[in-house]
């Protein structure tokens, strides 16, 4: 009861103030410094903390944003709603797309800002905002550098993800997005930042000219407990930059905008994608885009919680390995499309499909750790001969056989006939016993959609205008990836629209 007193008591002020709230979200690092009297004339709030920037999220946007701000010489504070930090920047494969990289130099591939471009175009139906996405190929190799060079993070191969014209996807060290949040955050210490993990962003806090000048936070927040936490107002002299993720495990809001993923689709997303920061900044009235193309994941398996093992099984095996209806026993569809259609197609067969490879084929291209991982929690199963698979998912057998038979031949031809599947090189038939299996059902991935930004990082009003003090990074902002996001685009887009919302937050003129 003391506790909504307190909160009743809060709003009063509030009003009496002339001072809008809203909101949720997520928060990290701030300074030691309490409100001035000043502060308290000029607003009629009683900070209990300040910084210069505050950064809602520990993912790639919000630690990137953070350090540019750390680099440019100002404060900031990180906030993160979950017990840990980067939510799915830490769980996802670790692929970072970028064009003209010294890695592409050495394998003698062939790569540009245009055909990244285009094939970021092409797979977006040419939804995308292509200055975005221009800027975004210009600045990849930039980006990846950086991480190499200023984080000091390890890439040890290049991948292929569909919808790519060339290998253009590096993989970390450890084949996750974790390498570079461990590194990112670990940096952050070191310029003397600690991000603020289980602390709930709850409201933006703006002045009678609409200008963002802080936040409202809940201290001590346990996820999924509404009513845990102590309330900390937060004033930001510079900016709040939102780097707070997308809405895929909200399936009530998912729905709205897409209404067939119902609960039928989990999602690959860590627990706290659940899109309440995105939802207030709206009610500050800010303009959003694309929110109905929504990605399913159609290497995902039903066979294993969230992200899992199987998505960097089957990616290292599409141009090399082939994906079969059960039902037919036969391929149905090019296995390095892009997302969407390879998700649709899965979709449209009404039950889950599988994909297969080789002795061979897994060997050369998955990672160890992801197939023992895989076997040992049962979503890759192992099988001595194709007639023991065609047993095990009940598929038609001669038909199963056969049309293994004629995939081994086009193979040998590096052709695909049937559906045109960019075949990879070293792609040799399936035919070296033992046999990997794994069973794929779409799972929620990706929110193409949220704020519409301006490329410097301002959010934009429905007045077309930059909101004043606010910024915005990362899967929240929509607009740059159109229908589909390629693989290992987001990394980079997280990192090079993060840094830019932090540099160009730090210009921010303080407003007291």
């Amino acid at each position: 009861m003391a506790k909504m007193v307190d909160r009743r008591q809060f709003l009063k002020t509030m009003a009496l103030a002339g001072v809008s709230i809203a909101g949720a979200g997520t928060l990290v690092g701030c300074s030691d410094n309490t409100s001035t009297d000043q502060a308290q004339e000029n607003t009629g709030i009683t900070w209990q903390e300040e910084t210069d920037v505050v950064v809602i999220g520990s993912g790639f946007a919000g630690l990137a944003a953070a350090l540019e701000v750390v680099e440019a010489g100002f404060q900031v504070k990180v906030i993160e709603k979950m017990p840990v930090i980067g939510g799915n920047s830490t769980i996802n494969g670790g692929d970072v797309a970028a064009c003209g990289s010294k890695m592409q130099a050495e394998q003698g591939i062939e790569d540009s800002v245009d055909l990244m471009v285009s094939d970021m175009l092409v797979a977006g139906l040419n939804y995308n905002h292509v200055d975005r996405v221009r800027l975004l190929a210009e600045k990849s190799n930039e980006t990846l550098e950086w991480t190499m060079n200023y984080l000091g993070v390890k890439y040890t191969k290049l991948n292929y993800h569909g919808g790519h014209s060339v290998l253009r996807t590096h993989m970390t060290e450890n084949a996750s997005g974790s390498d570079i949040i461990k590194a990112a955050s670990e940096k952050l210490k070191e310029k003397g930042v600690s991000i603020s993990t289980n602390t709930k962003f709850v409201r933006l806090i703006e002045n009678e000219e609409k200008r963002i000048i802080g936040v409202e936070v809940l201290e001590g927040y346990k996820f999924g407990k509404d009513d845990s936490g102590t309330s900390k107002l937060i004033k930001a002299r510079k900016a709040v930059i939102m780097a707070s993720g997308g809405f895929s495990q909200d399936v009530k809001m998912r729905q709205i905008h897409e209404p067939r993923l119902d609960d039928r689709f989990s999602s690959t997303n860590h627990q706290g994608a659940t899109g309440e920061a995105l939802r207030e900044v709206l009610k500050h009235g800010a303009m959003d885009v694309h929110m109905d193309w929504i990605q399913l994941g159609p290497w995902t398996s039903p066979d294993e919680p969230g992200f899992g093992y199987t998505p960097q099984f089957c990616e290292r095996l599409v141009g090399m390995s082939p994906m079969i209806n059960v039902k037919t026993g036969k391929r149905f569809i090019m296995e390095t499309g892009n997302r969407k259609v390879r998700a649709d197609a899965i979709i449209e067969l009404g039950e889950p499909c599988i994909i297969l490879g080789d002795e061979y084929a897994v060997k050369k291209q998955v990672v160890e750790k992801i197939l023992e991982g895989g076997l040992a929690n049962g979503c890759i199963k192992k099988y001595d001969t194709l007639e023991e698979i065609a047993d095990a998912y009940n598929i038609p057998k001669d038909a199963f056989l056969a049309e293994i038979k004629h995939w081994n031949a086009m193979v040998l031809k590096g052709v695909d006939e049937d559906f045109g599947t960019k075949l990879l090189d070293g792609a040799k038939p399936t035919e070296q016993a033992p046999f990997y299996v794994a069973r794929l059902w779409p799972k929620v991935h990706h929110c193409m959609g949220g704020l519409y930004t301006n490329l410097k990082g301002q959010v934009i009003n429905q007045d077309f205008e930059p909101i004043k003090g606010l910024y915005a990074a990362g899967e929240i902002v929509g607009g740059t990836h159109g229908a589909v996001r390629l693989g290992g685009v987001a990394c980079t887009d997280c990192l090079t629209y993060g840094r830019i919302a932090g540099q160009e937050a730090a210009k921010e003129e303080a407003w007291s």
